[in-house]
């Protein structure tokens, strides 16, 4: 469970998270849409722990474990997965020698003893298969020259091998075509578990059509000013989000 409690959080001084409070449980997708500048990414990136984010107040709890205090690889050892908007490319690195080094890493922190290497091979190309991701993708450098769709893919093949206790997916959609989303989507449907809560940061209702959420939150200027179910989605697609700004100021 993911637990989020009156965070405030500042970045150069300006207050861009301003008293958030989420609960994301077990099992549960939950969709967070807003406007533009509305703070969902800085969220996204404060719960995963980048350092130039000041976090002034509050607190991020997952599994009733305080993250604040820890790094971002040991947020990632305690079971949190990040989708990033726009994937860096590594250069140098190449693919399937960061896979297995994340998957080690991540097996060791569980107290599980690391996959050989045929077993490590088979496992990554099961889940390249049902994501359409190439065998000569996986020998290039992470990332390098990939287009959207496919550095989108690359990240749910990470998560399809890390097993994440919750993953946050910061607009999966953006740059991808129909027939990439579509993939990736089905690729984040095949890691839905009553185990593991889904955060999906999104603008679109397109998203949330292959990614049904069980809870729907509305973000603007940095809290939740409304919550609801799948319609609440729908609602959003028909009316924008003026209202919600309008109530948030």
């Amino acid at each position: 469970m993911l637990e989020i409690n009156n965070l405030h959080v500042s970045i150069a001084g300006k207050k861009i998270i301003d008293g958030l409070s989420l609960t994301v449980a077990d099992g549960e997708v939950a969709a967070i849409m807003g406007p533009n500048g509305s703070g969902k990414s800085t969220l996204s990136y404060v719960i995963a722990g980048r350092a130039d984010y000041e976090v002034t107040e509050g607190s991020i709890r997952l599994d009733g474990v305080d993250l604040l205090d820890k790094t971002p690889s040991e947020r990632a050892a305690l079971g949190l997965f990040l989708v990033f908007q726009y994937p860096l490319e590594i250069p140098g690195v190449a693919t399937m020698t960061f896979l297995k080094a994340a998957l080690a890493a991540q097996r060791k922190a569980r107290d599980e003893a690391e996959l050989s290497t045929p077993d490590f091979m088979k496992r990554v190309r099961a889940a390249a298969s049902k994501l359409n991701i190439p065998q000569d993708m996986l020998k290039r450098p992470v990332n390098l020259g990939f287009s959207g769709g496919e550095k989108k893919r690359m990240e749910i093949l990470q998560m399809a091998l890390l097993e994440p206790k919750f993953a946050i997916l910061d607009e999966m959609d953006s740059g991808l075509d129909i027939d990439a989303l579509r993939v990736c989507a089905e690729g984040v449907n095949a890691l839905r578990s009553k185990d593991r809560g889904l955060l999906v940061i999104t603008h679109y209702q397109r998203l949330l059509d292959y990614i049904a959420p069980d809870s729907v939150h509305v973000m603007s200027k940095g809290r939740i000013v409304k919550s609801g179910g799948p319609d609440l989605a729908l609602e959003l697609e028909k009316s924008g989000y003026a209202d919600y700004v309008d109530e948030a100021a």
